[in-house]
Parts: C-alpha cells; structure tokens; sequence
C-alpha cells in the first residue's frame, strides 16, 4: 500500500507517462545497394538511334530525388496525363479519406481527454410520492406533482499515468501512417502511369516494326510463289514462306490487345472510363532517357521511402499502445461535478441553486484474472510485431534499389547489343540495296535484307523501352520525391506535413 501511494503521489508531481518513450530504429549503415563497389554509370552504346536513347547514365550519389522526378523523361503528355491522374484517381481519394478520418478521430479523441466533459440537462418527471410507506405517518403525502429540473455536470478523467497521452500519441502514429499511406499511393499512382505510358510507347514501336515486317515477307511470299509457277523453286519453300509470315501476323493481334489493355489501365489510373477517355498517344522517340539519376544513399532511404515511414508510424503506434496498458495498471481517478435546480413550477426553476455535487473516484484494479497483465504483454508482441515488420520494410527497399540498379547495368548492355545488331542490319540491307540496284541480287535477297532490318529494329525497340522503365522503377524504389513538395502543392490531400 505504502509503495502504491509513493507511485500515486509522484504520478500527481510530475505527470509521467508510463510506457516506452518510441525511438526510431537505426538506419542501414551499408554504403552502397549491390554487393561489391557502388555502379556510378552505366555501360554507353552509341549510335543506337537518333533520338539519342543509347547513351550512358550517370548515378549521382546522394543526390534526391525531385518532386515530380516524372519530369527527368522531358515529355509534356506524361507529366500532363500524371498529374491527370494524381487530381482525379478514385484511388488517392479513398486514401485522403482515410486521413481525414484519421484526423479526425485524434481530434475527437483530444477534445474527449484533454478538457472537462460540461453537460446540460433538462428533465421533467410526475410523481407520486407515498411518505406511509417509508414509515412517515407525522405528515400527509402529498397528491401528485410535477418535478421540474435543470442541471450542468462536469467531469474530468485525471490522466495521472500518462495513458491518455499515449492513447493520443498512438492516434497521432495512425494519422502519420495514413499520410505515409496517401504519399506511398500517389507514388505508385505515378509510377503505373509512367510504366504505362513507356509500355504503350514500346508496343507502339514493335506493332509499326511487326507491320512492316509482314508487308516484307507478303512481297517475299509472291516472289517466291511467281518463281514456283516459272518452276525455279520448290513448292517447300513456298509452304517456309507461308509458316513465316502467318507466325509474323500472329504477333499483331497479340500487340493489339496489349496496346489497347494499356489504354484502358491508364483511363482507370486517370479516373476515366475507357470508353470516354481522352488520352494522348504516346510514343518512344518522344520519352527521353534521363542523362543522370539521383542515387540516395541506403541510410537516407529509411527516411525517404513512404512505405517505411508508414510501417515506422505503425511501429510507433505499437509502442503508445504499451504505454496505454500499462496504464491500466494503475489507480484510474475521475472528478465530477454537478449543479441544479430543481422547483414543481416551471416558472421557479430558475429562481435558486438548490442542488449540488461534488465527488471525487478512484478505481485501482486489484484482480481482474490476470487480464490487464495479458493486454500488456500482448501489446508488447504487437510491438515486436510491428518492429519486425518495419525491418522487412527497409530489406524490401533496399531490395527494390538493388534490382532497379542491376536492371538498368543489365538494360544497359542488353541496348548496346541491340543497337549494335541494328546498325548491322541497317548496313547490310543498304550494302543488299546497292547491290540490287546494279542488278547483284535478286528482290528476294533485298526483302530477305528488310526484314532482318525491321527485325532488329523490333528488338531494339524492346530494350529502349525497357531501359525506360528501369529508370522509372529506379526512381520509385528511391521514393519519388514527396518530401520535397511544396506545403501547398498537396494543400487539398494533406492538411500539414
């Protein structure tokens, strides 16, 4: 009793909290992404194409990355289409909702503990009243009456162990999670999108190639079928052609319906029906590779990433939320107070002060079969909990960075091959070309020449777009930006930050 009136008073001095006070894990102290010495630029292949998609990218350590880093392409349709989307996705405003509803049950919460709880009441009962029964015979009972009465009460819950503040600091934690969860949405919103475009851009490209390709072997296809009837070949080779081209017009509707299942994503991403949307069309000469990309280091990733700063809110949520059990451990005390009047006539309610309370209660759990310890250990494997959670976070971010840098050393060197090989077949069908023109070779060699050419061009096609993505996905997996927003750029999804 002694120990528990000692813990009471010095409770009531100092206003501590009981609990742990949350402190954010430590950041990775690796300095780089990838086993071995940190990629600092990716391999060149020049002469890939005009529009300059072969060069070499630059890593830039430690630098961030922008705010609407969707710009680093340099296309107006894709920075128009992504804020398109940020404005009007169905997505991001359920996750705005969320936060607001966040918000407001800490505000509801807060006004609940922070300030006394005033209520005014009015009531009016008849009675009957029977002093016999109690006993009473000196004084008649009375007929019956109409009580009329008006009260205000007031009550205050004294927050002596600081479980009230830890409940607010936990809600506090689920408003920085839905934040964190509204910046991770729009991040992924951005980078569907751009992913989208860059793939409709791709498949673009591969559709106008794979055309081209079939109207070369139907020219090759009637050569062939001519020198069958003058009997300079055999009917095989007819039958080879015939395979060829079907197996090229096979690849068109396949590319089709790709192309037009990405036109349909983005109008979902847009907040469009696929049917009404108003798109532009996008294609690869007009995306442009980013000449550097910002690289930030792991330590600052923890920082940057929202889905880490969200598991971290939910960790510090788990954290309060030990705080608020233990808590309950503890002598809870409430302060009441009411004042009235009451009078048989309504006209006299108001004429004099005639009843009043004040009181004062203190419940002190003293067994409750072991629950309140039970809550408090489960709270603390909630924490554990929501600790590991956030360590699989940072792995995963950390993961996602590493991949996107292999990818792009990989798309790197997959495009200089790819330009390589098409430069090849380019200079083979203008040799072919020449060579047709002074009556070398015949138009099946030169149509033979074409394809190839078209061929390469198709694959090269492929790996601009990939590494294109590469760079997108890049800079999702670094966080995209967010904290560098302006305070009113998000004024209408966040109302501070």
């Amino acid at each position: 009793m002694q120990r528990l009136t000692s813990l009471f008073a010095a409770a009531l001095l100092c206003g501590c909290a009981v609990g742990p006070d949350f402190q954010v894990p430590a950041p990775p102290d690796d300095a780089g992404y990838v086993p071995g010495p940190q990629p600092m630029a990716t391999v060149a292949a020049d002469g890939a194409d005009a529009a300059g998609q072969a060069h070499a990218q630059t890593l830039a350590a430690g630098a961030d990355v922008p705010a609407q880093w969707w710009t680093l392409f340099r296309n107006p349709a894709l920075d128009a289409t992504i804020r398109t989307a940020l404005a009007a996705s169905p997505t991001l405003a359920q996750a705005r909702a969320r936060l607001t509803q966040a918000q407001e049950n800490l505000a509801a919460r807060t006004g609940a503990t922070r300030w006394p709880a005033i209520d005014a009441k009015l009531d009016t009962a008849r009675q009957q009243v029977d002093f016999q029964s109690m006993g009473i015979t000196a004084i008649p009972s009375p007929g019956p009456f109409t009580l009329y009465g008006a009260t205000v009460q007031v009550s205050y819950a004294l927050d002596l162990f600081g479980g009230q503040r830890r409940e607010l600091e936990g809600l506090l934690a689920a408003v920085d999670y839905q934040r964190y969860e509204l910046e991770a949405a729009r991040l992924a919103l951005a980078a569907n999108v751009a992913t989208a475009a860059i793939r409709e851009a791709g498949l673009r490209a591969q559709l106008a190639d794979t055309a081209a390709m079939v109207a070369a072997q139907q020219r090759q296809l009637g050569i062939t079928e001519a020198r069958l009837r003058a009997g300079g070949v055999a009917r095989v080779e007819v039958q080879r052609r015939r395979a060829e081209l079907a197996q090229t017009q096979a690849l068109v509707p396949a590319l089709q319906r790709q192309l037009d299942a990405t036109r349909h994503q983005l109008a979902i991403y847009t907040g469009q029906t696929p049917a009404a949307a108003a798109l532009p069309e996008f294609h690869l000469d007009a995306l442009h590779l980013p000449d550097t990309l910002p690289l930030s280091l792991p330590a600052t990733l923890a920082r940057r990433r929202p889905d880490i700063r969200a598991a971290e809110a939910l960790l510090h949520q788990a954290s309060a939320n030990i705080g608020v059990a233990t808590a309950n451990l503890y002598p809870q005390v409430t302060l009441s107070a009411s004042g009235g009047t009451q009078a048989t006539a309504a006209r006299d309610l108001f004429s004099s002060l005639n009843v009043w309370s004040l009181a004062a209660g203190l419940v002190q759990p003293v067994f409750r079969g072991g629950e309140l310890q039970a809550r408090k250990r489960a709270a603390e494997a909630a924490y554990e909990q929501s600790l590991a959670a956030y360590r699989q976070a940072v792995l995963q971010g950390l993961q996602n960075v590493a991949d996107a840098l292999r990818a792009l050393e990989a798309d790197a060197a997959a495009l200089r091959e790819r330009a390589d090989s098409a430069r090849q077949a380019r200079d083979t069908l203008a040799v072919v070309s020449e060579q047709y023109r002074l009556g070398g070779v015949s138009q099946l060699a030169l149509l033979d020449a074409e394809r190839q050419s078209r061929q390469a061009a198709l694959d090269l096609a492929q790996a601009r777009a990939d590494r294109l993505a590469d760079s997108a996905a890049l800079l999702q997996a670094l966080g995209g930006g967010w904290w560098q927003e302006s305070p009113d750029t998000n004024a209408a999804a966040l109302s501070s930050r």
